[in-house]
């Protein structure tokens, strides 16, 4: 039988924790989204010297586990002089790695924009970076919304992994609480509705998004 006393005791707790990840997810995002953009223009740019690095990070980071990248920011830079704490370390961690996989993304998205949108910009004598920002992205934006709000969705319950490097978000403070409640099935019980509660609402909200950018709500 569930203890029904210990979860209305603890829930409050769970929800700090909560609310801690979804702080994490939301720096994250953004971060990621800008990680992407740059990386994807950078893979389409023509110039070695930006298209090689972006094509390298996009590679290492889809090739390594996101603990491994986690481990390597906390435990690994300090080696360098370079100390962040938890929360920093789980953001940069998050947002590198999302951000390899919205590259890809946001990549597929400008490609798929028919090329007849590009010449017929630079016809009008527009340069290239006015085109992609006044005519591709936009149209591009409306195809990756979808795979972009998927990607935020797994990048919410990935930020259980920083519970690893001591950064007290929803799974630790469970996970904590289960040290002193000896209550593990509830603990874990109430961490998991609250995940779904967030990733459900994320996806609530980018539906909205995703409703507002099509063509007929434009």
């Amino acid at each position: 039988m569930l203890d029904w006393q210990i979860i209305t005791h603890y829930f409050p707790f769970l929800v700090k924790g909560a609310i801690i990840t979804l702080e994490i997810s939301v720096i994250s995002l953004v971060l990621g989204l800008v990680a992407g953009l740059a990386a994807a223009l950078c893979i389409l740019s023509t110039n070695p010297l930006l298209h090689w690095p972006a094509r390298f990070y996009v590679w290492i980071i889809r090739s390594t586990p996101l603990l491994v990248q986690l481990f390597i920011i906390y435990f690994g830079l300090p080696q360098f002089g370079i100390g962040l704490s938890p929360f920093w370390s789980g953001v940069l961690a998050l947002a590198l790695n999302t951000g390899a996989y919205n590259a890809e993304t946001i990549r597929g998205g400008i490609l798929a924009v028919p090329k007849g949108q590009r010449e017929a910009s630079r016809s009008l004598g527009m340069s290239k970076a006015l085109t992609m920002r006044r005519i591709i992205l936009p149209q591009a934006l409306r195809l990756i919304i979808p795979p972009l709000g998927n990607n935020f969705v797994i990048l919410i319950k990935d930020t259980s992994l920083v519970s690893t490097i001591t950064l007290v978000e929803l799974t630790l403070t469970a996970q904590r609480l289960i040290g002193s409640t000896y209550k593990p099935f509830e603990m874990y019980l109430m961490a998991a509705v609250l995940y779904a509660i967030l990733t459900t609402g994320a996806s609530l909200l980018l539906r909205q998004v995703e409703r507002r950018t099509t063509w007929g709500h434009v």
